[in-house]
């Protein structure tokens, strides 16, 4: 799978999930504040993630995670390391 296919995908089920327009979530947009996340919206953005891609989320992997560039990176960076 591409990077572009996996940043289409990752912008599907967050419109999905977070009922937000997918044009609000700009590469440089806060991830935290543009899907109005508190702690269970991250269990359930986890549970997601791993429902879509081949990959475990540790809770730790949010620590960098800021913006939706910040969590495109890392779901493609995590989903290549399990293609390994």
């Amino acid at each position: 799978m591409q990077n572009e296919e996996i940043i289409e995908k990752i912008n599907s089920f967050l419109a999905e999930e977070f009922e937000i327009d997918a044009d609000k979530m700009l590469p440089d947009a806060n991830l935290k504040e543009t899907l109005d996340l508190d702690s269970l919206d991250y269990i359930d953005l986890v549970v997601v993630i791993e429902s879509n891609f081949p990959f475990k989320v540790k809770p730790e992997d949010f620590i960098n995670i800021v913006t939706f560039q910040d969590f495109y990176d890392y779901v493609i960076s995590s989903s290549k390391k399990e293609l390994v």
